[in-house]
């Protein structure tokens, strides 16, 4: 799949290395398996988002969030089927430090957990008596702490949820694990979207997709409490891109979900811990967010548009990847 071609849809590379993954930096060059192409594992969608990995199932779930329901992708067989619609336009979901599914919705302006008899309990739905926006990315911390962005996208029309009016500015939350009580940790962030910790928790990204005049990704320092933040900076600077979620390896990289409609823009951006970015995955279309899964947790799980893609990398996913 060559950058010429992109538009015309995919194309699997026919030969290794495959040249849609680009080394921008000598540092990438240790997580390219140079005998590994990207795949489309499914199309069809309408609006890819949240992939999540589940090992002990051997299956990616990942919302289709136009359509109203959660796909379910079985590495096994490969076969795609419904995981749950109408899934009250679930977006971002991860899992648990006890393996259940956390899910933002859209459409029922709440976080949820699902439990291992498959019932749904609402983790968050509202604060100080003002109903949420619309959840759209989650991660949990290794103390069982739930963190998620609260934007207004999903009340802006009747595509990806309800229009509605917000009641509340748009914040990024956590819901701590023992007593499940509700912290604002982040405020005046412009249209909070991804977000993900640093692999020894210290640090907190999230992307700022409303930010003037780019898009930013800002890095939080982490308390020693684990309960709050401090220290907002802006680690990247998206320039013409569309950062949207992310993750990182064990390494600190971010791998992100980028791109909006532009051949050189669309697909996957890795930046190293420093900020610089050092490596892309082109897609022929924009990816809004991603995941590491696989037996060795090796395999990058990629939502974009209408389709998901999967590659094999030389790293693994870090805490919530």
């Amino acid at each position: 799949m060559s950058d010429s071609s992109e538009r015309a849809g995919w194309q699997p590379a026919t030969f290794y290395p495959d040249p849609a993954i680009h080394a921008v930096d000598p540092r990438f060059e240790k997580y390219w398996l140079k005998l590994s192409a990207i795949e489309r594992l499914a199309t069809g969608l309408r609006w890819g988002e949240g992939p999540v990995w589940f090992g002990d199932g051997r299956y990616l779930l990942c919302s289709d969030i136009p359509n109203n329901r959660i796909l379910k992708w079985e590495e096994e067989t490969g076969a795609v089927s419904i995981y749950r619609k109408p899934s009250n336009f679930a977006n971002g979901h991860t899992r648990d430090r006890q393996g259940r599914l956390i899910t933002c919705e859209h459409g029922g302006r709440r976080v949820t957990r699902t439990e291992y008899d498959g019932s749904i309990t609402v983790l968050m739905d509202s604060f100080d008596g003002k109903r949420l926006n619309s959840p759209n990315d989650v991660v949990v911390k290794s103390d069982g702490s739930v963190w998620f962005t609260d934007p207004v996208f999903g009340l802006l029309g009747n595509y990806e949820g309800y229009k509605a009016e917000s009641e509340i500015d748009a914040n990024v939350y956590r819901i701590d694990g023992d007593s499940g009580k509700a912290t604002i940790v982040a405020e005046g962030v412009l249209g909070p979207n991804g977000l993900c910790f640093s692999p020894d928790e210290k640090i907190l990204y999230i992307v700022e997709s409303r930010g003037v005049p780019n898009r930013k990704i800002l890095a939080h320092d982490v308390s020693a409490d684990g309960k709050t933040i401090s220290n907002k900076r802006v680690h990247i600077d998206a320039g013409p891109g569309t950062p949207d979620g992310m993750r990182c390896d064990i390494d600190g990289n971010l791998w992100c979900g980028w791109g909006m409609g532009d051949p050189e823009l669309d697909g996957v951006f890795v930046f190293a811990p420093d900020g610089a970015q050092i490596g892309r995955i082109a897609l022929p279309e924009r990816c809004a967010n991603l995941c590491f899964g696989g037996l060795k947790r090796n395999r990058l799980f990629m939502a974009a548009s209408q389709s998901i893609y999967a590659l094999y990398v030389n790293t693994q996913g870090g805490l919530g990847g």
